[in-house]
């Protein structure tokens, strides 16, 4: 296991140790669930470097990738413990605080102009404190990207066919609601267990970004790849705030702006990366269909009515974001 040879410096929660100690490096962890390859991993690491230039020497960012330090949940308790300082959730945030259900939300987000003028509006002012009333801070609105359906059934071009088949999703109670309203038997489960689950036939296909298929493989255990965009997942990059608030002031600058300054890269390497990766995994032997969105934006009706009476201001939410979507 890699976390054995991890070194946690505490440097910054010890005193001193004499005028003429000296100062240990702080290393800052990063760990995410993401694959290596992923836009996720590729942000994260983009991250760290532009941090590291900053900062010179003060402190480092260390990215572990592939859920070397945990699944996602576990590694949002660690850093509210303060064991490790940074993560990057995406779908497992609205089972953290209701309002970034928003993003579970089918057919919500309509481009990444569209994203960009949310994380503008929405951002700061609602899901910021939202978290941070849980204990959690969230930097930036890093991309995860428009999630497709891959199986090894048949090609997905209604929710009707869905029907029946074992479909993973992320640990997150919306996108198995989604699911079920589609007509399939959700099954949720961390991404690091999905090629193992598909390989061995427990689960028939999935529901991820272009960019976490190619980096995943799924393409050499799924048969099948639907083009749905049935949800835009953002990943945050995320701390837990007791933990960051004992960080050197320095240092919590440095990560909260560049966390901000990498959002816009993210997006912009997200949109050049899709049609390459679509290539790439048609070119590799997937069957590619493009999914009837009607069809679908029908099936999704009840989740926009779920959001609106169970989540507080859910309405006021729904109407905010489809206004910015004018002019997108």
């Amino acid at each position: 296991m890699k976390l054995k040879h991890i070194a946690f410096c505490v440097a910054a929660l010890m005193p001193t140790m004499g005028a003429g100690a000296a100062q240990a490096q702080e290393e800052i962890i990063f760990g995410i669930s993401a694959a290596t390859g992923s836009l996720q991993e590729q942000t994260a690491s983009e991250f760290a470097r532009r941090v590291n230039e900053k900062l010179d020497g003060k402190a480092v960012v260390k990215v572990f990738d592939s859920s070397q330090l945990g699944k996602d949940k576990d590694m949002l308790q660690k850093i509210k413990l303060g064991t490790m300082h940074l993560t990057l959730p995406s779908s497992t945030m609205p089972d953290i605080a209701a309002e970034y259900a928003i993003f579970d939300l089918p057919f919500l987000v309509a481009d990444r102009e569209h994203l960009k003028k949310i994380d503008e509006t929405l951002f700061k002012d609602v899901l910021v404190p939202a978290a941070e009333a849980q204990g959690y801070r969230p930097l930036a609105i890093w991309e995860n990207g428009f999630r497709q359906i891959t199986n090894n059934e048949r090609p997905i071009n209604t929710p009707e066919d869905l029907s029946g088949l074992k479909i993973r999703t992320p640990n997150s109670s919306w996108r198995v609601a989604m699911f079920k309203e589609y007509g399939a038997n959700p099954t949720p489960m961390g991404f690091s267990e999905v090629f193992v689950a598909l390989q061995t036939g427990v689960i028939d296909g999935q529901e991820n970004p272009l960019t976490n298929i190619a980096a995943g493989k799924l393409n050499e255990v799924q048969e099948y790849l639907s083009l749905s965009g049935h949800v835009y997942s953002p990943a945050y990059p995320t701390v837990g705030l007791a933990a960051f608030e004992k960080l050197d002031p320095e240092i919590q600058t440095v990560l909260a702006e560049t966390a901000q300054e990498v959002a816009g890269w993210a997006r912009e390497t997200g949109a050049s990366k899709d049609d390459d990766l679509l290539k790439q995994l048609e070119e590799s032997g997937m069957k590619v269909n493009k999914a009837d969105r009607a069809a679908f934006v029908e099936a999704s009706k009840p989740l926009y009515e779920k959001f609106a009476t169970e989540v507080e201001n859910g309405q006021a939410m729904i109407d905010q974001v489809l206004s910015l979507a004018d002019g997108s």
